[in-house]
């Protein structure tokens, strides 16, 4: 751990809950600033988004051409319907992703072992009951990521997730950041249903994943504060603190 900064933020939450609101957010703010309210300092965005939505791209390509898609299917049943939407032929898939995740990670310690001297890594992901939550999510972090990490957790409920996913839709641009979301019935799907409170039920503070302990602090975010940079930057900053004060005393 840098001597006044975070190693590895995890931010978890539903999907639209401000994960990335949070982070363009946090690069606005002046370094020095930012490690003194919130001990980020320079950091690296380690999200899952972009590969996941690279293998659909893939597939796509590989179908134009004729060739079975590898990853990824068009369409999917709920309900009893069939459904138009991407979705990933083998649930591992999903575990497939944090493993990549683990590995970008690894091969920066790698070329530089003093990566955390300077660098705040951020793990970003969502992740819903359908496709294995988020207990099995961090069952699959390296020992190297859970024994430098602290998490926070952004919490909405179902309905704003929803509502949010909606506001943010921008059909020409599905690849974006800032600016993707599914379709209502794909995001019921998969996301409506979430175990965060069973993962985290065990303790107020920490999370419990093999033989390590991950603190962990819940930023609010209904009603919506993220759209308020003054709001979000008071409540972040609280937040952090008290994360800060957990992972120095674990």
């Amino acid at each position: 751990m840098g001597e006044n900064t975070f190693d590895i933020i995890i931010l978890n939450g539903r999907p639209a809950s401000g994960k990335s609101e949070i982070i363009d957010y946090l690069k606005k703010v002046p370094v020095g600033e930012r490690i003194r309210r919130f001990h980020i300092g320079e950091f690296e965005e380690f999200d899952d988004f972009p590969i996941l939505w690279e293998r659909f791209e893939d597939d796509d390509i590989y179908e134009r051409h004729g060739k079975a898609r590898l990853i990824s299917d068009t369409t999917y049943v709920y309900e009893g319907k069939t459904w138009d939407g991407y979705v990933f032929k083998d649930q591992f898939f999903w575990n497939f992703l944090i493993e990549k995740l683990n590995l970008a990670y690894s091969k920066r310690l790698r070329d530089a072992p003093a990566y955390h001297r300077t660098m705040t890594a951020i793990f970003e992901f969502a992740r819903g009951t359908q496709h294995g939550g988020f207990a099995e999510a961090y069952s699959y972090l390296s020992n190297d990521v859970l024994s430098r990490a602290a998490t926070i957790y952004i919490k909405v409920s179902w309905a704003e997730s929803l509502r949010k996913n909606r506001r943010r839709r921008n059909p020409d641009k599905p690849d974006s950041i800032l600016e993707h979301s599914l379709e209502d019935k794909k995001m019921e799907f998969l996301y409506k249903d979430s175990e965060w409170e069973v993962f985290s039920a065990k303790d107020p503070n920490y999370l419990f994943v093999r033989d390590r302990r991950v603190p962990y602090a819940v930023f609010d975010n209904e009603p919506e504060k993220t759209d308020k940079p003054d709001v979000l930057g008071r409540h972040l900053e609280e937040v952090c603190g008290k994360l800060w004060t957990l992972r120095r005393r674990s």
